[in-house]
């Protein structure tokens, strides 16, 4: 049975030394550039694969880098501009869109290489199991993918101090005070630290 889900990839406009700051010091300010646009590309490739339905380019600051444009006509997705506000509202604010347009949201950004087509089918389904949420958790204490099937309410995701340790077991807390059902998929890596850098080596390989 087809699973129909609005998959959303949250990107940065891949400019020299603005993106994959801590990998710069290894790749320089151009290298972490090239990076960023491989994984985009890489991340659309596999949402895409995926086959669960639309698919958006989610862009920062905004859709108007001609990369972004470039990455439209390739892969044949739209492009929307992130909402103001931290990263907790600006995630909010997509995943409200998807909800409204009357389908489950797949919430995933471009750090994260090793993610699969499977992946992404089993977090979709997921939401379409009774599921309220679906979470990736990541081995850095983050996750690199959430999933709704309801409308998240604001303390959700407001006040988390994105980016640090905690952020996967502050949202754990509060799906359980909100009383969600949730499902959490296999641990994942994400790629920000040069440390990282021998992993993507080997997925090339």
């Amino acid at each position: 049975m087809a699973i129909n889900c609005r998959v959303m990839v949250f990107a940065k406009a891949p400019t020299p030394g603005r993106v994959k700051t801590r990998l710069i010091p290894s790749l320089g300010e151009s290298g972490a550039a090239e990076l960023q646009r491989q994984l985009i590309e890489r991340t659309l490739r596999t949402a895409a694969a995926a086959g669960l339905g639309a698919l958006e380019l989610w862009c920062a600051p905004g859709p108007d880098d001609p990369f972004f444009a470039a990455c439209a006509a390739r892969h044949d997705i739209g492009l929307r501009t992130q909402s103001e506000g931290d990263l907790g509202a600006r995630m909010a604010g997509a995943l409200e869109s998807a909800l409204a347009a009357g389908s489950p949201g797949l919430l995933i950004g471009c750090d994260c290489p090793a993610l699969t087509a499977a992946y992404l089918r089993e977090a979709a389904a997921a939401l379409t199991d009774g599921n309220d949420a679906v979470l990736g958790p990541a081995e850095d204490g983050g996750y690199v993918l959430i999933g709704l099937s309801r409308s998240p309410p604001a303390e959700l995701f407001a006040g988390i101090a994105w980016g640090t340790a905690t952020v996967m077991e502050e949202t754990r807390m509060r799906l359980a005070r909100l009383h969600w059902r949730w499902r959490e998929l296999a641990l994942m890596w994400d790629l920000d630290r040069p440390e990282d850098l021998p992993r993507l080596g080997q997925l090339r390989a």
